[in-house]
């Protein structure tokens, strides 16, 4: 066992269901982000991933940055609870610190179906009565809505803010926007929908087909690039915030960004309101 697995291992006995052989998108993005939560296949994989399409490292960061702003709108906009779908592995910036920052009461329900993901969470945020990680599919919302990490620590009668993250083109589903939809309608007026989606701006058609290869290796064998009218439906019935759906690099960065370092950001983003 290597020095990284010895590492993820020791956060959780129980392991159910823990496959380390067969590559896993939430351990792979850890890996880009700079993590020690993944397993060789991962390491291998992630490898394999930028040789095809050298410019992931810079989409995972580019994304994560989206993430860490869009919450902070959320937060500041007043709202006080989140529900993250597929929020991964635990690494810097996460939802809950970030809400934390501006609102100590923010509360952060985690949702993923991946095991590490669920253990190393519930490793980190034990003892925090504003947190919880639920292992669920994100693709069922009644059973995510009524799970008691979600059910017992939101309250639905007041706004949430539904994040989306780069978990609706890597999951399999013919009609992502009804599946958003399906959350939507759980939320009251003033709720929020944060959301990111792979869109082929600077990638080419090559190097495309060549993700898609490796992730055929995966637990998520799909990839889904979408286009703009495409993730555009997602957000039906928000209103979107300035500057709308844009590459998610010049969703309101912190400092500008060029057209080119946009066009790296190979997906869009944006933050929609809830009338």
């Amino acid at each position: 066992m290597r020095e990284h697995e010895e590492d993820v291992v020791r956060l959780d006995p129980q392991f159910g269901g823990l496959d380390e052989y067969t590559p896993n998108i939430a351990r792979m993005y850890d890996y880009f982000l700079g993590g020690s939560t993944n397993f060789a296949a991962d390491r291998a994989a992630a490898e394999q991933l930028l040789r095809v399409f050298p410019g992931n490292t810079e989409w995972a960061h580019i994304n994560r940055a989206f993430l860490g702003r869009g919450v902070r709108a959320c937060a500041e906009a007043g709202i006080e609870q989140f529900l993250d779908l597929g929020s991964g592995i635990p690494t810097k910036g996460n939802v809950h610190e970030i809400a934390q920052q501006v609102n100590p009461a923010a509360r952060v329900a985690y949702v993923d179906i991946e095991p590490i993901a669920v253990s190393h969470a519930r490793h980190l945020l034990d003892g925090n009565p504003n947190v919880t990680m639920t292992q669920a599919d994100v693709r069922e919302p009644d059973t995510v809505l009524a799970a008691p990490g979600v059910s017992g620590l939101l309250d639905f009668t007041r706004p949430v803010a539904v994040l989306a993250v780069a978990v609706l083109d890597i999951i399999d589903t013919s009609d992502p926007a009804t599946l958003v939809t399906a959350y939507r309608d759980a939320c009251p007026g003033g709720s929020a929908l944060v959301l990111s989606h792979s869109a082929a701006l600077d990638a080419s058609t090559d190097e495309v087909e060549g993700a898609q290869q490796v992730f055929e290796s995966t637990t998520t064998p799909t990839l889904h690039a979408r286009d703009w009218s495409e993730i555009l439906a997602m957000f039906d019935g928000y209103e979107l915030l300035e500057p709308g759906l844009v590459p998610s690099a010049q969703w309101r960065p912190v400092e500008p960004v060029s057209e080119e370092y946009a066009a790296r950001s190979n997906g869009y983003g944006a933050v929609g309101m809830l009338n």
